[in-house]
């Protein structure tokens, strides 16, 4: 008998497992529920979770239209033609990769104001000034006036670049792409290159767009023959610095927004690439007292917090650290409470339990003194980078 041939490529289906439906017209996917009607239309409880493809699907009765032989999804109101889910791609193939990113990056509203982070005004200021007004006021950002395409966040863990880039999804209302290196890196020999090129295809057809790259250190780092670097790693790297400045630049509106704790270990390809370089501090006391304020608040029948005290002793703080401290300052009455609680034998029910205690001073100091910053040792080191890379800006 001769021997079965070997699984390849073409061997699996591209795309999600469509979900086995059920008696009564139900379908699970992934763990959530998701009900079908008679006709095919689908109702999701969340709609602000789907991705865009499923949000095109599920406007389309259930079904996406294909345009001709290369399958570009469309979606039409009567009267109103809107713009395709997929460009006309060259080949099956690339349109199937390009179905997967639009089903698992394109997604709903992070729902992150501006006014929703406390402090980091620079940072604030300079995002608006390169992705929110070349999209409100065109006409300025022309010539040698040309928006930048590409942006970096850098800075110690917990300083809000991730929170920055939500905000960013938010107000400025672009096409935003949530990319992670499991998003453009394959097993299979040539698809993560090919990945790298639908993205950017994606993001040209539903521009104005932002390709948000989160912790990019991981993607691109630097090249070099003395490094232990697979080949598949350099052709990745290789595709997306091609794709940012290449000839396969257009003047549409996308912009790259990357954010990372490592910047040194960037390729300096990459950097000149991230034409704007932003520093996301550390908070400074004014923002901090803005978070304590926030977080802690002080109601006026109970005591006042020491604030002042909070501000002087979190020098060297990150945003996460202070959240965590304001949470194990509010974990003390808890337990004060659950530890009368369990000295009674019998069970109270859910109605009759007391409420929480309020928080007081000495609640305070045992947080302060259980807690403690995480990322102000290599604050200099960032300094130091803004100083030599960085893009320095007149307050």
């Amino acid at each position: 008998m001769a021997d079965e041939p070997a699984l390849t490529r073409w061997s699996f289906p591209f795309g999600r497992k469509k979900a086995p439906a059920t008696e009564n017209g139900d379908a699970v996917q992934n763990g959530n529920s998701l009900t079908v009607t008679a006709n095919g239309n689908g109702h999701v409880r969340n709609t602000a979770e789907l991705s865009i493809y499923e949000q095109y699907n599920q406007a389309n009765g259930g079904a996406a239209h294909s345009n001709g032989v290369n399958g570009v999804q469309s979606v039409g109101v009567v009267g109103k033609p809107q713009r395709s889910l997929l460009p006309p791609f060259e080949s099956a193939e690339m349109r199937a990769l390009g179905e997967s990113l639009s089903r698992d990056i394109l997604r709903g509203n992070p729902d992150v104001k501006w006014e929703s982070i406390k402090g980091l005004e620079t940072a604030k200021r300079l995002l608006k000034e390169a992705v929110v007004m070349p999209i409100k006021y065109p006409k300025y950002f022309k010539g040698l006036l040309t928006p930048w395409k590409g942006i970096l966040l850098f800075g110690p863990p917990g300083t809000g670049k991730t929170m920055l880039a939500k905000a960013v999804a938010t107000e400025c209302n672009t096409t935003f792409f949530n990319i992670s290196a499991s998003s453009v890196v394959s097993k299979w020999r040539g698809d993560s290159e090919k990945l790298i090129k639908v993205l950017f295809e994606l993001a040209r057809h539903h521009a104005p767009s932002t390709i948000f790259l989160d912790e990019i250190d991981a993607i691109i780092s630097q090249r070099g023959e003395a490094r232990s670097e697979h080949e598949s790693s350099r052709r990745l790297k290789t595709e997306l610095l091609i794709q940012m400045d290449g000839l396969n630049r257009t003047d549409e509106l996308v912009f790259v927004l990357a954010a990372t704790n490592l910047p040194w270990e960037l390729d300096a390809a990459m950097l000149r690439r991230l034409e704007k370089r932003i520093l996301v501090p550390l908070p400074e006391p004014e923002a901090r007292c803005a978070m304590f304020e926030e977080l802690l608040p002080s109601l006026p029948e109970e005591e006042p917090l020491p604030y002042d005290l909070l501000v002087e002793k979190t020098e060297g703080f990150s945003g996460s650290d202070i959240r965590l401290l304001c949470k194990e300052a509010a974990m003390q009455p808890l337990r004060r409470l659950m530890a009368k609680l369990e000295e009674k034998e019998e069970v109270v029910p859910e109605d009759e339990l007391p409420n929480v205690g309020p928080i007081t001073v000495r609640d305070i100091e045992m947080a302060l003194k259980n807690t403690r910053p995480s990322a102000h040792l290599h604050a200099p080191r960032y300094d130091k980078f803004n100083s030599d890379y960085g893009s320095q800006v007149l307050q």
